[in-house]
């Protein structure tokens, strides 16, 4: 969308209101956020009987509507550009935000305010019939500030965990029940099949099979049935091809024959219906030249009819107005997008008149009263499962989820999930949280705005703390252990060559469709490059996190990081890229899109037999075999390391090789160990501690690990591992342990089975006590 700036637990009912819709007077005065009250015996009509079925509800009330209360229901307002007494007047059916369209305060409790105001003014008109209030809720709630914000979806893409999805959707229905709302314009399910579209981002991947995987989403929205706890009414879209367009155009032509268009964008649509979804948003682009809201063949003949999809469509922001190619929409074109199939139109601001030329355009019978009674039917249908009639109010004991510790750990979860590992050279990644100096930089490494991205409390989004949250930054201070420092520089300067890693996190800065197209380069700009070079001629090992709504042209700078992880734009939940960077999860995202070797090669996607900088599919994790498919041109990540002594901290001393004095006797020592495993590797962290009275100038840790382990790499030590037997030499850096101080180094290695922790501690030959 384009912005220019049956009991249901959910809503509270209104007394009196079931019993006779004409007594205006008692819905009028319904306070803000009542509680539910008892239902009444007696019904004034069989459309406002609960126990009646949905069709005989909707037949009944259809067969006492005039033309306006029909016209009225098919009219979506802006919320700021419409009265209550227009709403009241017009009998207006649905109201919306724009992005960045709020109440004040941008609150949980403002938006349930204006929610019940607007919905005060719709139940007094003659039959009241309740309206429905929808906006772009596509990363969590994103408008109202507080919100849990999950990364966008093509990260949710790169998880390929439907299940996690479908979660996500219903912690975000919760979230938007929390503010009084009842309809989100998401999910998106087009198939993004060039890079350079600003909407990169607000898709799930190039692969249709992928995208319809994801509309377990639909279900987390609605519930198993609408009416339910929290339902909140999904939106597919853009229907259709809006993905396709030549060049990547938002709002462009997508040049494919049927077949085509059928095979690539079709299916997701078919999945979404397939599960119940409640509305359709129509696409603003064409299918060879011919602009989708007056598409009757697709809209009608293929959704609505092939398909069998009972809910309503809706337009997207003031769409109809394209329908000529002249601004400013016509009479004639409200005539095209009804008869077309679109039964609700998104009028922003110029309801009235939309009003006027479509009551002429039934009077004249230039649309017939069969296709108004069509779509008025389909947005009762559904206004009656989500149980409006009798619960119309907001149900305010959702506001206590609005940015809950249980959906903020659901979005670290899926930020977890979605960080691609692309490059891993010598096995640098995970990072060990303790010992050594970290050097952060980046422009993107401490700004929730940027790591959020578009659609988030604005349409465009926006550099800074605009959201509550944790930033890249703060979850790596807070991921480092005893030791360890992080020293942060935005721009890189003041490295040197002491530090053993460098965390560079650069990428875009925010930005949604038109202002995000990208006709030209896909580069990193002359700021992160910049940032990069400093840490280059420091000659540290440098680890790029890359914060972006699509793959960039990176080819160049590739061979300079050690490794390289994709994290998308991972929404408040910083944490959950330090987690990934620090081993407390290992990476298994795969990337939902063909990774360009350049600007030029797109668009590229899987089949079409180019070769990329990274396939489709392509993710590597810690401790993995040697990845397959090997992404092209050179470097080549290496997952696994040859298994020789581990690397030592760029700046550091070489470790020693002279003599070590062993402990004066008896057990002076204790050895702390512990384990992260995954499938195929593990990291072990070991904690020294000298417990007696002299210092230890000079060590060598002997352990035996279990069958099957092998190291691969470490930290903080060399090592010498030899038929389980294992060696661990000191650095000259942290030779020294004196009295009651300890020192920190780990390791990571590959296992056939066993994940135990290593055993028999000596220090200098001398047993150490565990623990």
């Amino acid at each position: 969308m384009n912005r220019p700036g049956p009991s249901r637990p959910r809503r509270a009912a209104v007394l009196g209101l079931v019993a006779v819709a004409v007594t205006v007077a008692t819905t009028a005065s319904a306070p803000a956020g009542a509680t539910s009250a008892p239902a009444l015996a007696a019904y004034t009509y069989p459309y406002q009987d609960p126990a009646r079925s949905v069709p005989e509800r909707v037949a009944d009330l259809l067969g006492r509507m005039s033309l306006d209360d029909k016209v009225g229901q098919m009219t979506q307002a802006e919320r700021a550009a419409v009265s209550t007494s227009d709403v009241t007047t017009y009998r207006i059916g649905s109201i919306l935000s724009g992005g960045g369209s709020a109440p004040s305060p941008n609150t949980p409790a403002g938006w349930a305010d204006m929610y019940d105001g607007f919905q005060r003014a719709a139940l007094a008109a003659p039959l009241g019939v309740p309206m429905i209030y929808g906006l772009d809720a596509v990363h969590g709630n994103n408008n109202v500030y507080g919100s849990t914000v999950y990364p966008h979806n093509i990260g949710l893409g790169a998880t390929r965990d439907p299940a996690l999805v479908q979660q996500i959707g219903r912690a975000t229905a919760e979230e938007v029940t929390g503010a009084g709302l009842d309809w989100t314009f998401a999910p998106c399910l087009c198939v993004a099949r060039n890079d350079r579209w600003g909407r990169t981002y607000e898709s799930f991947g190039e692969n249709p099979d992928l995208v319809s995987s994801m509309t377990t989403v639909v279900t987390g929205l609605q519930g198993p049935t609408l009416g339910g706890p929290a339902s909140v009414l999904a939106t597919a879209k853009h229907y259709l091809g809006d993905g396709g367009t030549t060049g990547g155009t938002d709002q462009g032509n997508t040049q494919l024959n049927e077949q085509e268009l059928r095979a690539v964008h079709l299916p997701p649509f078919k999945a979404a219906v397939d599960r119940g979804v409640g509305s359709i948003m129509v696409s603003f682009s064409s299918w060879n030249g011919a602009k989708m809201s007056g598409n009757r063949y697709l809209l009608t003949d293929v959704l609505k009819g092939e398909l069998g999809f009972k809910g309503f469509l809706v337009s997207d922001w003031a769409a109809i107005d394209q329908l000529d190619g002249a601004p400013g929409f016509t009479q004639q074109e409200v005539t095209t997008a009804i008869n077309a199939g679109l039964d609700m139109i998104m009028v922003p601001n110029d309801y009235q008149l939309f009003i006027g030329y479509l009551k002429a355009a039934a009077q004249s019978g230039a649309v017939p009263m069969s296709r108004i009674a069509d779509a008025v039917s389909r947005i009762l249908t559904k206004k009656f499962e989500l149980g409006l009639f009798e619960h119309p109010y907001a149900d305010r004991s959702y506001a206590s989820t609005v940015g809950s510790q249980a959906h903020r750990d659901v979005a670290r979860q899926a930020v977890r999930e979605s960080q691609v590992l692309l490059k891993n050279d010598g096995g640098i990644l995970p990072l060990v949280r303790t010992g050594g100096k970290i050097f952060v930089a980046g422009k993107n490494a401490d700004d929730l705005g940027n790591q959020a991205g578009g659609w988030t409390i604005s349409w465009q989004g926006k550099s800074g703390a605009t959201i509550p949250g944790t930033t890249i930054l703060q979850g790596i201070r807070n991921a480092v252990g005893g030791g360890a420092t992080v020293t942060y520089s935005k721009d890189g300067s003041g490295i040197d060559g002491s530090y053993r890693a460098a965390i560079a996190v650069v990428g875009e800065t925010p930005y949604a469709e038109g202002e995000g197209d990208r006709t030209g380069s896909l580069g990193l700009d002359s700021t992160d490059l910049a940032t990069l070079q400093r840490l280059k001629a420091a000659g540290v090992p440098v680890v790029t996190v890359l914060v972006s709504g699509r793959p960039l042209d990176i080819a160049a700078q590739l061979p300079d990081w050690r490794a390289l992880v994709a994290a998308w734009l991972p929404g408040s939940e910083g944490a959950g890229v330090a987690d990934v960077l620090f081993g407390a999860y290992a990476p298994t995202g795969k990337l939902p899109m063909t990774w360009p070797a350049s600007a030029g090669q797109e668009p590229i996607n899987d089949g079409d037999g180019r070769t990329g900088l990274f396939p489709y599919g392509y993710g590597l994790s810690y401790g993995a075999a040697t990845p397959s498919p090997t992404p092209t041109p050179t470097p080549t990540p290496t997952a696994s390391p040859t298994p020789t002594a581990g690397p030592t901290p760029t700046g550091g001393p070489s470790p020693t090789g002279g003599p070590t004095t062993p402990p004066p006797g008896g057990t002076t020592c204790r050895v702390a160990a512990t384990v992260n495993a995954w499938s195929t590797g593990l990291t072990g962290d070991l904690t020294i501690t000298n417990t007696g009275g002299s210092a230890v100038n000079g060590w060598s840790l002997g352990f035996t690990l279990p069958g099957g382990q092998t190291i691969v790499s470490g930290w903080n030590a060399s090592y010498a591992p030899s038929s389980g037997q294992v060696t661990a030499k000191n650095l000259s850096y942290n030779a020294a342990i004196a009295p009651n101080s300890s020192v920190g180094i780990g390791f990571q290695a590959n296992h056939t089975g066993n994940t135990g922790k290593p055993t028999g501690f000596t220090l200098n030959g001398a047993p150490c006590a565990v623990g």
